[in-house]
């Protein structure tokens, strides 16, 4: 088959995904290609997306891709069903809010089979509020008849049928995978901290929730912990550890690859007020790294009930973080039974198999 994959900005676990299906689908004999935003991502994206190019035989097409909906978006989806067309494309997959527009509205006019992906995306919204009404609505419009839905996580398939609705449009939950250099264990770093927090610094990771967590410990036996991630909020964060006097406790490390990162601590903590079913989890019980986690989105179908706690608790947290200083060989022996697990159910190669039979059922 000839894929054409369409997605607005190149960063974060959307972009991950794309890049592992693509690079898959090309191993197994099919052509691909990539249509994404030529305004964001920075120099980072610009190299992978290089790289990328090297491997997609029908290329890499970069164009200016806005966030909000307008006029730019008549433009886009022009510009999608042009190159669609031109590099005859078999299957047209769009990924997050803005590439599933183009993908289904080039799909229908080019009379071939559309797949869209949310990857979060309008689902963080809601009807009762004016700019989720509107997402919303665009996305109810945008139900296509004979549009194909792939899901990352049974989670995002239920909180889409129930905010939109499936409108009887076939669809499957494919979770994202790792590759096999992935599932070896990590080699902590020398300056290692007892606990591990990698992501976004923006208010919807609970960064606050964590470091509020870790003051409520007793001074001489609380944990230190290491920040990993740019954002928005990091100011305001490390305002937060400096009045709550964590100290040297709390260390922010800055933006690093999660190849490195994954090694500046012994416990990942994702204590998130919303994800859908974020690579961090997936690539930490890869690595065999115990963690903690926020019971919400697709995170449950990843990790046990004991290694969840709810959203937005700071003392129920607390607790849990606690309780790791007795934890030791028990921590470790469920880290490396759920590696184990991960191996059978998370791998990239299972992913794209999976995601590209699923554009032949509905072709």
């Amino acid at each position: 088959m000839r894929v054409l994959h369409v997605f607005r900005s190149p960063v974060g676990g959307l972009f991950r995904h794309v890049n592992d299906l693509a690079r898959s689908q090309q191993a197994l004999g099919h052509e691909v290609g990539i249509l994404c935003d030529s305004s964001t991502g920075g120099e980072a994206a610009a190299k992978t997306l290089e790289s990328l190019g090297k491997t997609c035989s029908l290329g890499v097409h970069r164009r200016p891709i806005p966030t909000l909906p307008g006029w730019g978006d008549v433009a886009g989806t022009r510009a999608t069903v042009q190159l669609a067309k031109s590099i005859n494309a078999d299957v047209i997959h769009g990924h997050g809010a803005k590439g599933g527009v183009f993908a289904r509205l080039a799909a229908r006019k080019l009379k071939r089979p559309g797949v869209y992906t949310p990857h979060g995306g309008a689902l963080h919204y809601d009807w009762l509020k004016p700019p989720g009404a509107a997402f919303l609505a665009a996305e109810r419009a945008l139900r296509l008849k004979g549009t194909g839905l792939v899901f990352v996580c049974e989670f995002e398939r239920q909180l889409y049928d129930r905010k939109i609705g499936l409108g009887g449009n076939p669809s499957n939950v494919v979770y994202n995978g790792l590759w096999p250099e992935e599932f070896a264990p990590r080699q902590l770093a020398a300056d290692a901290s007892d606990l591990l927090f990698v992501g976004e610094m923006r208010q919807l990771k609970g960064v606050d929730v964590l470091l509020q967590a870790v003051a409520a410990l007793p001074a001489a036996t609380r944990p230190s912990l290491t920040l990993v991630g740019e954002g928005r909020d990091k100011a305001a964060f490390e305002t937060l550890a400096r009045d709550l006097a964590l100290g040297t406790a709390a260390r922010f490390a800055g933006r690093k690859n999660m190849a490195e990162a994954i090694t500046l601590g012994r416990t990942l903590v994702l204590p998130s007020r919303h994800e859908s079913f974020p690579y961090v989890v997936l690539e930490a019980v890869g690595a065999q790294v115990p963690v903690i986690a926020s019971a919400v989105g697709g995170i449950g179908e990843i990790l046990p009930p004991d290694c969840l706690v709810p959203a937005g608790d700071i003392q129920a947290l607390a607790a849990k973080l606690q309780g790791l200083a007795t934890a030791g060989q028990a921590a470790q022996a469920l880290a490396a039974s759920l590696q184990a697990k991960a191996r059978e159910r998370f791998s990239v190669a299972t992913m794209a198999a999976a995601v590209t039979a699923f554009y032949g059922s509905i072709s």
